[in-house]
């Protein structure tokens, strides 16, 4: 097998449209229509080139799990987040790039990740 990409990462939510809003409003993914009709609530979202996919569903206890989003400015980042009242740590480096990590309604965790050198 060659896997060409991460297509998408599906995250459990408590609720559907306050994790829709939380991820479009304050990180910028972008709203898709393609979503079929699964028999539960969900929504689809755009992260560059790929894609996160919200179901509703519990989401399981945290054992470090989370995705990263890659963004170009840590710091700016982190301000804005913090200005809109998103609790953010504080930006650490790892290997050559740097990170920090804030949690979603659901408490699921989300990496901001600045690819360095």
């Amino acid at each position: 097998m060659k896997p060409l990409a991460v297509h998408h990462v599906s995250i459990n939510v408590r609720d559907v449209a306050e994790a829709e809003a939380f991820y479009v409003d304050r990180l910028g993914l972008t709203r898709r229509a393609d979503r079929p009709d699964f028999g539960f609530p969900g929504a689809w979202l755009d992260a560059g080139g790929q894609q996160v996919h919200l179901i509703q569903a519990s989401p399981p206890a945290s054992l470090g799990q989370h995705f990263a989003i890659q963004v170009a400015d840590l710091d700016a980042v982190i301000a804005e987040l913090r200005a809109e009242g998103v609790e953010v740590t504080d930006a650490a480096a790892v290997g050559t790039g740097r990170q920090a990590f804030l949690n979603d309604p659901s408490g699921n965790g989300v990496e901001l990740h600045e690819v360095g050198g």
